[in-house]
């Protein structure tokens, strides 16, 4: 008996660690029989959990959202705050393991909590100093879903001089840098890889599809290659006297660029919208630096130099 409890623990974490699951697979990872997988599942239905059979090529067994969330006792508030904690603030070195705990739960999760969700399952967070844009969550869910799902997508695509396109994709995953949402795809008709801004996507059609095997690719760093510096309301080059080395390996790629100008001097090009997080970011490298422009950030770093000054006077 013991060993069939393990089993089937193991067959539930297996069932929540993604979407589908052939019988074949469980089987190959638990190491019995397609039959035994058959009455184990039978086993966790009649648990409460709602473990659905599927067809067709990718056809096994997925496990669904019940009317409750067993067997996590929290209630609708505290599983959306859990998710949203998970996405956005995870722990240093432990990435992966929140992932995967993130994906779990919403497995799990009643439909009327999937549409607040949802959208955070393939996002990838950068630093910023306010809260993206509002856009229609609608739109959002439906992203998040199909770079999950790995699945073709249609849409109506604006673009920055206002030309209309219809654009046919497999997503990637979804971006937020800054103050905006951005999808990065790989474009079928263009064969390339694009990144969209979210807010110029409309009419995504269903019903998706193919599905598609996803690629392996930095959607972090795609965007910020494309994403202008002109977005910041500050742009300031911060003459830095460490090794361009050093600073780059203090700073993410999206806040600024470094440009060596000898062995132990570089300039840091950097933006922000407010001079009060550039003076932050910059006091925060742990290096000498000198500042010339912008003059709203000058007259800001001379304000709080008089202050430390001020408060370590004896």
């Amino acid at each position: 008996m013991l060993e069939t409890s393990a089993r089937l623990l193991r067959l539930l974490a297996l069932l929540q660690s993604r979407r589908d699951w052939q019988g074949s697979e469980l089987a190959d990872e638990l190491q019995i029989s397609p039959r035994t997988v058959r009455r184990d599942v039978d086993r966790l239905r009649e648990l409460g959990y709602p473990v659905n059979a599927t067809t067709g090529s990718f056809g096994g067994y997925r496990l669904g959202a019940g009317a409750e969330l067993p067997p996590l006792l929290l209630d609708d508030n505290e599983a959306v705050a859990v998710v949203v904690a998970l996405r956005t603030t995870p722990i240093t070195g432990l990435e992966d393991v929140s992932l995967r705990a993130l994906l779990k739960l919403e497995q799990v999760l009643p439909s009327r909590l999937r549409h607040r969700v949802s959208a955070f399952d393939h996002v990838e967070q950068v630093p910023r100093e306010h809260v993206a844009e509002s856009l229609d969550p609608d739109l959002l869910t439906t992203l998040a879903a199909v770079c999950r799902d790995s699945e073709t997508i249609r849409f109506d695509y604006r673009s920055h001089d206002g030309a209309p396109s219809r654009r046919r994709v497999e997503p990637h995953r979804l971006v937020n840098w800054g103050r905006r949402w951005y999808l990065v795809a790989w474009d079928r008709d263009r064969t390339d890889w694009r990144s969209f801004r979210v807010d110029r996507i409309s009419s995504p059609t269903p019903p998706f599809g193919p599905r598609f095997t996803p690629r392996d690719f930095d959607a972090t760093s795609f965007v910020a290659s494309r994403v202008s510096s002109a977005a910041w309301r500050f742009q300031a080059r911060v003459l830095v006297r460490a090794p361009a080395d050093a600073v780059a390996a203090r700073i993410n790629a999206v806040i600024g660029t470094v440009e060596a100008v000898d062995a132990d001097t570089c300039v840091l090009v950097t933006g922000s919208d407010s001079v009060e997080s550039l003076a932050v970011w910059i006091g925060l490298l742990g290096f000498d630096f000198e500042v010339t422009s912008p003059p709203e950030l000058v007259a800001h770093v001379r304000s709080l130099a008089g202050r430390y000054a001020r408060a370590v006077q004896d």
